[in-house]
């Protein structure tokens, strides 16, 4: 049997049930922490101005209005909050803060408004840690 057989073979395999299972409950477990800390941002008086924007840079989970201040929002879940901290590099930061220079270019706000970006970790049982202004300048 040749190479091109063999791999021929190996792609025609389907992806494993327990894998496409395990990718669609991390979309959905990533859909309710984002649910979870737009609630909690609401209730402190934001204004929900974007979900889940997206740019040739990247995507911001949530995008609001709070005061002066555009604040940009990125959620991490995992079982704990150390290890969903864990889970944000300072590519994806750069790619972040690239994509927010470009909603702001692209709605009319300027590079010059005042701009926060937020980390918000939730744990297994749902329970948020915002951190405020966790990476770059007011």
């Amino acid at each position: 049997m040749g190479l091109e057989n063999f791999v021929g073979r190996i792609e025609a395999q389907p992806v494993p049930l327990v894998r496409r299972e395990r990718g669609r409950v991390a979309a959905l477990s990533g859909l309710l922490a984002e649910d979870v800390v737009q609630r909690l941002y609401l209730s402190r008086g934001a204004t929900l101005l974007a979900s889940r924007w997206r740019s040739p840079s990247g995507e911001i989970d949530l995008i609001f209005r709070e005061g002066d201040d555009i604040v940009f929002v990125e959620v991490k879940s995992a079982a704990t909050h150390a290890i969903a901290a864990e889970r944000l590099g300072r590519a994806q930061m750069r790619r972040i803060c690239q994509a927010a220079l470009e909603y702001c270019d692209r709605t009319g706000h300027g590079g010059l408004c005042s701009m926060r970006f937020d980390l918000a970790l939730v744990d297994r049982t749902g329970r948020v840690d915002l951190l405020f202004n966790a990476f770059g300048e007011n």
